[in-house]
């Protein structure tokens, strides 16, 4: 007994010193950067916020001119973006060393998934539904990117998209705030690891704030018109779950919302972000934001728009130079009163204190970290780990996959077997001849054995040529086993990569078909970093693979899914659409005063009448090779009271005879409820590897919280009544329902 008190003791001691030591060093920060900012002119404050681009290839209008060292070394600059590597990072550094107060700069770039080692492009992460997986690709991403003098990723994106027109969905996490704000979060703790200050830590940026995800037609840079209610409830949950997870930075948006750009938004940046939800760090326009309100409308000049976006709480300009050439007049002139200037000036300051930057500017760029660091083969299997855990089975067929041992011959068919840049996808560092991503062709060369390996390209991704189908068919007909690699390219999907049609490219579906009229039994792979719509591929082709853009490792991940080395366990984090006509389609969406049947077309209710409602493939959706069975429901308390929590318990088996990992996932419908909610939306879930004949019990803990929502004022709160319950393998396919009830 006295051990026991003793430790308890101890462990409240430490707790104690703990939590002093945390504030201690707050409060030193505090005082350090207090004491700078009254050394600093106004011209040395502006400077601050101001971020210059390296004059490379840029996502923007870029203005070269030979002064920004002399700007540097003048302290006119805070920030520079899209410089890395030791050597480039300490040069540079250097120069912002000559300033009269040599504060150093920050370098910032975008590692949106994998720095040297590229790991699956974000939304293929989110397929893995793997909180583990996707933390440890990026705190590898922030290792190596920390270790070539990079101190700020503009990562994660959390921007929620229901519209795969939209290039930058393959940014994000999908269609759901719930999923959404769990892959926000690991993600912020993959960058920062274990804290600012450690070296192999870089600041995170949750972008793009807000609603960018929602522009309207999918075209990127497009106006966003939403209701506040929509806004709270569905956009804003992965952003404020960023937040809470201690995100140094946000990145607001190009967007305008509801007639306000995002830049000059005083609503999402201060009342919200570091006014309701207590944000300490700061904001970072994106490319240009700041200039670009003029061709919105809503600034005359770059005067007016600084000051909108200053005064909105958009602490530095990226690259606009609003900042610097309006601020100061802006000042004098009695605009802008210049406590909001150095409320910015702290806010960067702290971080770059927190960085430990001030007591050594060189920290990060160490070259012999930097060689020893990136490109381990360690990281380069966590991303073929990490790609295997992407992939997404979407139909299977007589169990054509994995691949039988009675195959004596495989025909690889189609434009992207032999693809190696485009399996690194959008946003990814390009190192020139320094890398070669492993095509599908060399990862399932790797591991075919004594199986003959054929290929045909077929045709092109996006043109109108058929002259290489007659080849393709003699291969195919002279094959036991056919596997066609289509989609896009990787330029397709991303930034400025809007796409009104999201149609297979080409004549690739054409290709399909001619392979299939063989009567060999037919894989497709499928390469994108967007939903794609291929109806009469999924109709009649016997098994799909969706495997998005993987990295550096793609071809050897897919090899793995192939052969049954990996049983596939991606589940899909956004709907597939049979037509553009059904965008924006979503699982979670309102019910309505004739809802009609999902599945059938015609009639007096809220479908089509040329097509059903429900979409080709559904959130959630994602098969294996082998099979697991749901039984067993048990809710231990039907009534939940103010305070308590039920917990919903049921029995997973597996039933095949392969091991395998199941997403087990909880939906849950608030029957009748003022603001209406929706049909179901994902509470819960829990990814389980199971041995064959194995059973475990699952058990989801439901408490007030998962039963809350926005009201129409936008409390928080939870409305008494039936609450359904939904337990399966993907939003349509339920296998377990149950109801409680929410006593007032």
């Amino acid at each position: 007994m006295h051990k026991r008190r003793f430790c308890l003791l101890a462990a409240c001691c430490f707790l104690f010193f703990k939590i002093d030591a945390q504030q201690s060093t707050v409060d030193s920060t505090d005082k350090k950067v207090k004491a700078l900012l009254v050394k600093m002119t106004l011209e040395e404050k502006i400077g601050q916020l101001n971020q210059y681009s390296n004059d490379i290839k840029v996502t923007g209008p870029i203005t070269v001119y030979d002064s920004k060292l002399e700007d540097i070394a003048k302290g006119k600059v805070g920030s520079m973006l899209n410089v890395s590597g030791a050597i480039a990072t300490r040069e540079m550094q250097k120069v912002a060393m000559k300033s009269r107060l040599k504060i150093p700069l920050l370098f910032g770039l975008d590692v949106i998934h994998g720095y040297r080692v590229t790991f699956p492009i974000p939304l293929a992460e989110a397929a893995s539904w793997d909180m583990d997986a996707i933390e440890r690709s990026a705190r590898i991403a922030a290792t190596e990117a920390s270790a070539s003098g990079v101190h700020w990723t503009f990562a994660p994106m959390v921007d929620i998209a229901r519209d795969p027109r939209w290039g930058r969905v393959m940014e994000g996490a999908g269609e759901d705030p719930y999923l959404g704000s769990l892959i926000a979060t690991a993600r912020v703790k993959g960058f920062q690891g274990k804290g600012l200050g450690n070296l192999d830590a870089v600041m995170a940026c949750a972008k793009h704030f807000a609603a960018y995800g929602a522009a309207i037609g999918g075209r990127d840079y497009n106006s966003v018109d939403m209701s506040l209610h929509t806004l709270w409830q569905v956009y804003l949950p992965p952003f404020k779950a960023a937040a809470a997870a201690g995100a140094a930075t946000f990145m607001n948006s190009f967007n305008d919302l509801n007639g306000i750009p995002a830049t000059g938004n005083r609503y999402l940046q201060r009342d919200i972000l570091k006014g309701k939800w207590g944000f300490k760090g700061f904001v970072v326009s994106d490319w240009g934001s700041v200039g670009e309100m003029i061709p919105h409308g809503y600034a005359a000049d770059k005067y007016e728009a600084a000051e909108a976006a200053i005064t909105a709480g958009s602490d530095m300009d990226m690259e606009s130079r609003a900042y610097t050439e309006n601020l100061k007049k802006l000042v004098e002139d009695g605009k802008v009163n210049e406590a909001l200037i150095d409320d910015a000036v702290y806010r960067i300051l702290y971080k770059k204190f927190e960085l430990g930057l001030f007591d050594d500017p060189y920290r990060f760029s160490d070259e012999q970290r930097e060689k020893q660091v990136l490109d381990k083969p360690e990281h380069q299997e966590a991303a073929r780990d990490m790609g295997r855990k992407s992939i997404v089975l979407l139909k299977n067929q007589h169990s054509l996959l994995p691949v039988s041992s009675s195959v004596k011959s495989i025909a690889l068919i189609g434009p992207l077997v032999k693809a190696e840049k485009d399996m690194k996808g959008f946003w990814s560092i390009d190192w020139g001849k320094d890398e070669r991503p492993v095509s599908l062709f060399e990862g399932i060369k790797q591991q075919a054995g004594r199986i003959k390996i054929n290929f045909a390209k077929g045709c092109n991704i996006n043109d109108s040529s058929k002259a290489g189908f007659a080849e393709a068919i003699k291969l195919a007909r002279s094959s036991d086993l056919v596997i066609i690699a289509a989609g896009e390219t990787a330029d397709m999907s991303g930034e400025a990569k809007s796409r009104a049609n999201i149609h297979l490219p080409g004549v690739q579906e054409d290709l399909i078909k001619a392979i299939h009229a063989t009567g060999k039994p037919v894989v497709v792979i499928l390469m994108a970093g967007r939903p794609l719509v291929f109806n009469w591929t999924a109709e009649h082709v016997p098994s799909i693979l969706y495997t998005w853009w993987l990295g550096s490792q793609a071809g050897n991940s897919i090899a793995d899914v192939l052969f049954g080395k990996y049983n596939p366990s991606g589940k899909l984090p956004i709907s597939f659409p049979r037509s553009e006509g059904q965008i924006p389609v979503y699982y979670n969406y309102l019910n309505t005063g004739r809802p009609g049947p999902e599945e059938e077309a015609g009639g007096y209710n809220t479908g089509y009448i040329d097509m059903p409602r429900l979409p080709q493939y559904v959130f959630g959706h994602g098969l294996s090779y082998t099979t697991f069975e749901y039984k067993d429901l048990t809710v231990s308390k039907s009534q939940l009271m103010t305070g308590d929590a039920a917990e919903i318990s049921f029995v997973l088996t597996n039933t095949g005879k392969v091991s395998g990992e199941e997403v087990a996932q909880l939906y849950l419908r608030d029957v009748v409820a003022q603001p209406i909610r929706p049909v179901k939306e994902l509470k819960d879930f829990q990814k389980v590897f199971l041995k064959p004949g194995e059973s475990k019990k699952i058990t989801f803990k439901i408490d007030r919280e998962k039963l809350s929502f926005y009201d129409s004022e936008l409390n928080w709160i939870a409305q008494p009544g039936k609450f359904d319950i939904y337990i399966g393998s993907s939003s349509k396919d339920i296998r377990l329902q149950g109801n409680l009830y929410l006593q007032q």
